[in-house]
């Protein structure tokens, strides 16, 4: 039986789920952690694009009493004074104006290597070896070098130069450091990123100012900028970033103090995991392992920059300058100091060196936690669990539903500590860790509901429409006793004189003949959305609007009528070939249909161990007897005024008003004679004017006026609906003998089925 063979198979595939899902899915759920402490570069760039996002919702408000001013050697300034670089007096006069307006500290982010080549002594090395020129020599020798005149200037102020770490052996020396360091904890000589040498300013230079810091970027593989750098090692010296050494320097501090692995405080677990923090001055500094800050960005606040043309020019408000912290950069876009944040594209080097020191001065840091993988992990495992928990409980859609409200939560969580704390908390991994366990878990689910699918369409898709057969898959649930009353279109279709046809045939052949004519018969049903009920022999019982709402399942039903019609005409020149090739005689095959719309039961119908998907009442009684009275009527297809009246486009001719066998009430009936390109000729709008004159007449008892009608309807009909108008002349011949009684309706009582 069709419900015993697909119970066993539900039973089968909850058996199979339960042995496959848990260890596959749980096979997932350990690579995933696995995968997690590899942590490979796509897993960390998914992490760094959601913390990102976080910086972009909630970008660090800029300081509005804006504790760093930029200088800025800017476009309109190599505009003015000209090309880079600028003759080092030039500098000089830079710096003497910032000096004097009373500046905390000046971080210059330029390195300056090589002696000035606009500096007098140095152009003279270029002049002719020519005479006359001996005198003008001399002179010019006794000029100041632009680099003495740099150098004093540097002195006289506190500024902090810059230098580049560098991994190519004999690049250089790294400065005198101008600081100490004390530590608590491991070594950070050991714990932060190490050159061998690097590249710093003239020893000149150097050795005037009050700082050096490096000017090093370490950019993520997408080459954004999100940490700076605050710690290196140049051979056996540590050495402070440019812009923490700037900061030390306007605190007049002398000393960083780091904390590391094994320090009070830190948790390590006896492992050298990297240093902890560092205290410049008044600040402390959460940094990660490496010894890098993770920068909170604001948005470029280009009020803090002074173009440097206009402190040369003394153009600006110097005052400003009192007490704030100077960094001296370049926005040129031709100087190619340019950098990608998380919140922006492109911005000046000189912006990240002037964020980081206010993120210190502001004391708000961004920050992962020690313990941050550990949360991090334990997220995953849980809504893991959760999934693997849910899916076969909850199905799908329930799982992915409350899979995407803990996703959100965690991720509601992750931004709220970033917000409120600071703090980087991954909330991507664990959700594409619960989104590869619900995909593992729901492939599991999908298969194996795929092969019952499969049960299901092989048992039924030989007598249901293809919609109805995707339903019953989608819904095995259906497969249950019980129906409902629904509005039905109901069609029968019959063989007529299939006894006869069937003479002389064997049992092969009558099968075969059988199969031919139902083919093309079952073919319009379903291509017109219907149901096939059932087959009885030659003859065929089909409905449409169930289980499946159709709108229009009126007309399609009458639709499907007439291509079973338009089917025959083909099936009777084939089987007339087959019979000329055979050397025998063919006889034609014709098809009667009766179609009726009414209330009808509809829903699976037999017993707990067999039941079909049928539809019973009146209504489908009448389209029985409609499609037996087709033979009395002389037409192919006979409709009821039910399923008429929703044919107003096809051409539909009424026929009479008829009492079929076992009912009391009268149907009024219609032949269906075409579809919409018949309706519209003025042949059969005439036929039907004609016709309708003519049962008026009939019906009214004026059976000289009918049979006036009835010559005019022979004549529109052209040779067509002959037996029809036969039978009215017959029934007006009988009734002048016999009148009807007076409360006659004009209905007639058919005698057969």
């Amino acid at each position: 039986m069709v419900t015993t063979r697909i119970s066993s198979g539900v039973r089968s595939f909850l058996t199979r789920l339960r042995a496959a899902y848990s260890p596959l899915v749980l096979l997932v759920l350990f690579g995933a952690v696995f995968l997690r402490v590899l942590d490979p570069p796509f897993i960390a760039q998914f992490r760094l694009q959601v913390f990102d996002a976080f910086q972009r919702i909630a970008p660090r408000a800029s300081n509005p009493d804006k504790p760093v001013i930029i200088i800025d050697i800017d476009d309109e300034s190599l505009k003015r004074i000209g090309q880079w670089p600028w003759p080092r007096n030039m500098l000089a006069a830079l710096l003497a104006s910032i000096r004097k307006s009373g500046a905390a500290a000046v971080g210059i982010d330029f390195v300056f290597p090589e002696p000035d080549r606009l500096s007098p002594e140095q152009v003279i090395k270029d002049w002719p070896a020519e005479s006359g020129l001996e005198d003008l020599r001399r002179v010019i020798a006794k000029l100041t070098p632009h680099d003495k005149i740099f150098a004093d200037e540097i002195s006289k102020g506190r500024v902090v130069l810059g230098f580049i770490m560098s991994n190519r052996h004999g690049s250089g020396k790294a400065p005198v450091s101008r600081t100490s360091f004390a530590f608590a904890g491991t070594d950070p000589k050991k714990l932060v990123p190490a050159f061998p040498q690097a590249i710093s300013s003239l020893a000149i230079l150097s050795k005037a100012a009050m700082g050096s810091g490096f000017l090093n970027w370490i950019p993520d593989r997408d080459q954004v900028v999100r940490r700076i750098p605050l710690l290196a090692r140049v051979g056996d010296a540590l050495y402070p970033a440019m812009a923490i050494d700037t900061l030390r320097v306007a605190q007049d501090a002398s000393t960083y103090i780091i904390k590391s692995s094994g320090a009070s405080g830190v948790q390590s677990f006896g492992q050298d995991t990297g240093v902890d923090s560092l205290r410049v001055g008044s600040g402390i500094v959460p940094v990660n392992p490496d010894g890098e800050m993770l920068i909170h960005f604001a948005y470029r606040d280009r009020s803090r920059y002074i173009s440097a043309w206009k402190v040369l020019a003394n153009k600006t408000d110097l005052e400003s300058l009192a007490g704030r912290i100077v960094l001296i950069g370049t926005s040129a876009a031709g100087l190619f100091d340019m950098r990608a944040t998380p919140l922006e594209s492109a911005v000046p080097g000189i912006e990240v060196h002037a964020q980081a020191i206010e993120q210190v001065i502001d004391g708000r840091f961004l920050f992962r936690p020690d313990y941050s993988l550990g949360v991090e992990v334990f997220y995953m495992i849980v809504v893991a669990l959760v999934m693997i928990f849910l899916l076969p409980r909850a199905g799908a859609v329930w799982s992915a539903l409350i899979g995407t409200g803990i996703v959100l939560a965690v991720t509601g969580t992750s931004y709220y500590m970033f917000v409120k704390m600071g703090w980087l908390v991954d909330p991507v991994y664990p959700s594409l860790s619960a989104l590869a366990v619900y995909l593992t878990g729901s492939a599991i689910v999908y298969l194996h509901s795929e092969t019952q699918r499969r049960q299901i369409r092989a048992a039924f898709s030989y007598y249901l429409s293809p919609p109805l057969v995707e339903q019953l898959a989608s819904e095995p649930e259906r497969l249950v006793l019980g129906g409902e009353l629904r509005t039905i279109t109901t069609l029968f279709a019959d063989v007529r004189g299939f006894t006869t046809i069937s003479e002389g045939l064997s049992s092969p052949e009558l099968i075969a003949l059988i199969n031919k004519v139902l083919t093309p018969t079952s073919d319009a049903i379903l291509e017109h959305k219907g149901t096939i009920d059932k087959y009885m022999g030659d003859a065929v019982m089909a409905f449409w609007n169930a289980p499946l709402d159709d709108p229009q399942h009126a007309r399609n039903a009458a639709l499907a009528a007439l291509d079973i019609q338009k089917n025959l005409v083909a099936l009777n020149k084939e089987l007339r070939a087959e019979a000329r090739a055979r050397g025998n005689s063919a006889c034609d095959i014709g098809i009667s249909v009766g179609l009726n719309t009414g209330p009808c039961s509809v829903g699976n119908m037999g017993t707990e161990h067999r039941f079909d998907y049928s539809v019973i009442g009146d209504n489908v009684n009448i389209a029985s007897r409609l499609e037996g009275q087709t033979r009395e009527y002389g037409v192919d297809i006979l409709i009821a005024a039910s399923t008429a009246d929703f044919c107003g486009d096809l051409a539909v001719l009424e026929l009479d008003l008829i009492r079929v066998k076992g009912k009391s009430k009268a149907v009024r009936i219609y032949a269906l004679a075409g579809d919409e390109r018949l309706a519209q000729t003025d042949r059969f709008r005439h036929l039907q004017h004609a016709q309708s004159r003519m049962l008026s007449a009939y019906r009214a008892k004026d059976w000289d006026a009918a049979m006036d009608r009835l010559k005019d309807c022979r004549a529109r009909a052209q040779g067509e609906f002959e037996l029809l108008f036969t039978l009215y002349e017959t029934r007006i011949a009988r009734f002048r003998k016999a009148p009807p009684p007076e409360d006659w309706d004009g209905s007639y009582t058919a005698l057969t089925k």
